[in-house]
């Protein structure tokens, strides 16, 4: 039976009642949640995977691929209406989407990005039924050296978050390499930057550290001024324009390719996506010195990266078996819980079961667009709220999600720290993005060097001599260039201005 046969089985059950009422239920849970800073998907997921034993496999793994599913765009919600990102992967979304709401367009920012979603959603699905078993031997290809040279592309990538000055970019960049230091070393397991506290063997988390950069710090800057931002909800202003509509139309395009080459890579996350997608349309555009102003563009390249991501992640968990992220790893226990093991045998022997699952995630996708767009005036409303309440619903979010996450007070601490260090930073004019994007990649480029060097006895030279490794640093080195050369150009311009004005 061809692939499209099976697709349109798969529809046929996915379409059951009782199993749309379970994709409807899950989209609720997952938008829900996302909407929540720091439960996740995970979480949901976790708490309500006995719930599933109750049920028929899938019914109980269609609810849970659109828990998944869903949080995801809830995660964007908080993003642009307070600049708190509920899922971590939101975070570049907080850069322009938080900028547009201050300037009445938060309509439009969770628009686009719904209809991003429900696109990069879309083309991601495709790619599963049609190229899943060829991409995922491609990406099996991926050792330590190719994970190295992966994540030091990411890292050339920090001259592009620059803003004004290179030299804050990489002060911003240094701080966050430091902070993905503490912890236990990958390969010897001793402890270090520790300085004692075993609340620090672990390392520090993700998720407090940017609802503090983000969240936390635009609470202290607003309350400093003491004066309320006003934001423009009228209806007029929660449709995209045209001009919206064609800004977006590439920069999706291009989202949905990175999610979805990138969402195959077992290790890369979905924030590190996101921060890719944000980082190529801002090299791509002709006013790059405007984004993080409320450029839509902004939005619409990461948040269909998002989606595209994480449908993309599911083909190495159907075809190999391998779990890409926590979220994933909880469907596939919900997977063998019900007697059905990952991997390549999965299509052959339960063919019916995995086309109704792959069916049912388009489903969702559907269902989450037309259950969002009509929420936006809803969402959008919570702007007409006073600010001082807002502000402490922002900041009681923000401590329920840093501590529901390890149930530690040390957490909010953290947060709150980070909150700090935001404030200053942004006081001073420092780019956060650098940060954040060394903190994600610089403990997973430090374990690809040091395995790749295992591998090798110590010689770098397995670096050079892989081809994709050494395609990958290739490119880095192209793209530090280029960015330098970009900055220095800009430098000369303005140089010139000055004296001829």
């Amino acid at each position: 039976m061809d692939t499209l046969q099976l697709l349109l089985n798969g529809f046929v059950t996915a379409m059951q009642p009782v199993n749309l009422v379970f994709a409807l239920l899950g989209c609720l849970l997952g938008t829900l949640v996302g909407v929540l800073p720091g439960i996740g998907a995970s979480g949901a997921m976790a708490i309500l995977i006995p719930f599933t034993f109750v049920l028929d496999p899938t019914p109980a793994i269609i609810m849970l691929a659109a828990i998944y599913y869903g949080a995801m765009y809830g995660g964007t919600i908080t993003s642009v209406l307070i600049n708190t990102p509920g899922e971590a992967a939101a975070a570049v979304t907080c850069l322009d989407g938080y900028e547009m709401a201050k300037r009445g367009r938060a309509g439009a920012a969770l628009a686009i990005s719904a209809v991003g979603s429900f696109i990069g959603g879309t083309v991601s699905m495709l790619g599963l039924v049609l190229l899943a078993l060829p991409l995922t031997a491609l990406a099996l290809q991926f050792g330590p050296p190719e994970f190295f040279g992966l994540m030091v592309l990411g890292l050339s990538l920090v001259i592009s978050l620059a803003g004004k000055s290179l030299l804050r970019a990489l002060l911003s960049a240094a701080l966050g390499m430091v902070i993905a230091m503490v912890g236990m070393d990958p390969m010897m397991g001793l402890a270090r930057f520790t300085f004692g506290n075993p609340e620090l063997l672990d390392g520090l988390g993700l998720v407090p550290i940017v609802m503090g950069l983000f969240g936390v710090a635009e609470i202290l800057l607003n309350a400093e001024t003491g004066v309320a931002q006003v934001f423009d909800t009228r209806m007029s202003t929660l449709i995209p324009s045209m001009k919206d509509l064609r800004a977006s139309a590439w920069p999706i395009a291009r989202g949905s390719v990175t999610g979805f080459f990138l969402g195959l890579i077992p290790g890369v996350g979905a924030i590190v996506t996101t921060f890719v997608s944000y980082v190529v349309e801002k090299r791509m555009s002709r006013t790059p010195e405007k984004f993080g102003t409320g450029m839509i563009e902004g939005v619409a390249g990461p948040e269909t990266a998002n989606n595209a991501h994480h449908v993309a992640a599911l083909i190495p968990l159907f075809t190999l078996g391998i779990p890409c992220s926590a979220s994933i790893a909880i469907i596939m226990g919900a997977f063998m819980m019900n007697g059905l093991i990952p991997g390549p045998l999965l299509f052959k022997e339960h063919a019916d079961f995995v086309w109704a699952v792959i069916a049912s995630m388009y489903v969702a996708n559907a269902m989450l667009l037309v259950l969002n767009l009509p929420l936006i005036p809803m969402w959008v409303a919570v702007l007409r709220l006073p600010y001082s309440v807002l502000f402490a619903i922002i900041l009681a979010f923000c401590v329920l999600g840093a501590y529901s996450l390890e149930n530690r007070i040390f957490d909010v601490g953290t947060m709150v720290a980070f909150g700090i260090v935001g404030y200053v930073f942004k006081k001073m004019d420092y780019p956060l993005g650098p940060m954040v994007l060394t903190l994600i990649l610089g403990r997973m480029m430090e374990t690809g060097l040091r395995r790749s060097l295992e591998m090798s006895l110590g010689e770098f030279d397995i670096l050079f001599t892989r081809p994709i490794s050494a395609t990958l640093l290739a490119l880095a080195a192209l793209v530090f260039a280029a960015s330098l050369f970009r900055l220095w150009s800009a430098a000369s311009d303005r140089a010139k201005e000055r004296l001829t004005s």
